[in-house]
């Protein structure tokens, strides 16, 4: 099969795009033939400095296609079902291996580059604003990063709870355009202080969740905005600049910051339902997923180059 691979860690440059094996079947998995590739903000990471599986390396956590084999032990699928799919590794691929637990059938209804955007963002906003923060209706949410996937959901299933959102992006066409997905109040975080116009828009309360897919300095901004009882789900590090925060700023206010991984409970039922009920949703219309550019999969190099540039809105896709 064709995949986007590379040696070493470095900047999308490292990408070659190559013939490699192509990946067995375990007995409690799927092979699926990859239609869509949803590059997540950890891909870049992992691209750039996380550990590599195999040599050469295929990278990504999300893709959605067509399964063209089950494992022996996996009754709840079966070849030609139309799935989208998440694994540590191995999106960016014209084929690739899950386990079937972590594979969620796509609605005929629905296409298939949107299937394959839904669970990492939905699945991680979802569980950052209701398992960790507790947002509850009435409540007022702080969205880091509004215009990524994750920030669009969150958006969007913070407003349908009853929420106030207030979020930031780079720009005012981007802060324009997150109204239209329920955002109440919009930041510019280049050409505003966050924290003093968060307190602003408050009437110096401060706000009940923030949901920070940034990290870095903004995570320190974030704690700083949070209200009495305030809560942080910090879930990445997409600034890419070391968090350097003082702790001792969340005692006065009885506040929490808590660190929030989809991975580590991705197989459990209730992340899979969560995902399945919100791809349902998608299908009918309720949530909307919002994709930016798509790409070929042998452009892997500038596909990561443009997400890194933070230009898109909403997911960047490739397509084998």
């Amino acid at each position: 099969m064709k995949a986007a691979v590379y040696y070493e860690n470095g900047p999308p440059g490292v990408f070659k795009y190559e013939d490699v094996p192509d990946p067995v079947c375990p007995p409690e998995g799927i092979v699926i033939e990859v239609e869509a590739v949803s590059i997540e903000g950890g891909d870049t990471l992992n691209r750039a400095r996380g550990a590599l599986h195999s040599a050469p390396h295929i990278v990504g956590y999300q893709a959605a296609g067509t399964i063209i084999e089950v494992g022996a032990q996996v009754t709840s699928l079966k070849p030609g079902q139309r799935v989208t799919t998440v694994n540590m590794f191995g999106s960016h691929a014209s084929r690739r291996a899950v386990f079937a637990a972590t594979a969620w059938p796509v609605p005929d209804t629905m296409d298939i580059r949107t299937a394959s955007a839904i669970p990492v963002p939905f699945g991680t906003a979802h569980d950052c604003l209701f398992e960790f923060g507790h947002l509850k209706r009435g409540e007022t949410v702080l969205i880091q990063a509004g215009a990524s996937a994750v920030g669009l959901a969150a958006i969007q299933l913070a407003k349908r709870e009853g929420a106030t959102v207030i979020a930031t992006a780079s720009s005012e066409e981007k802060l324009e355009r997150l109204r239209e997905f329920g955002m109440d109040h919009g930041i510019n975080y280049r050409t505003q202080d966050l924290v003093a116009e968060v307190k602003r828009l408050t009437d110096n309360k401060g706000v009940d969740v923030v949901v920070d897919p940034v990290g870095g300095p903004t995570l320190q901004k974030s704690i700083l905005s949070l209200g009495y009882r305030g809560r942080v789900s910090t879930v990445g590090d997409a600034g890419r600049e070391a968090a350097l925060i003082d702790l001792s700023t969340l005692r006065a206010g009885n506040q929490s910051v808590t660190g929030v991984f989809l991975g580590a409970e991705i197989f459990t039922p209730r992340v899979h339902g969560n995902i399945a009920r919100m791809i349902e949703e998608i299908a009918k219309g309720e949530l909307k997923v919002v994709l930016d550019k798509e790409f070929a999969l042998k452009d892997a190099a500038a596909a990561h180059d443009y997400i890194e540039s933070r230009k898109a809105f909403g997911r960047v896709t490739m397509k084998p």
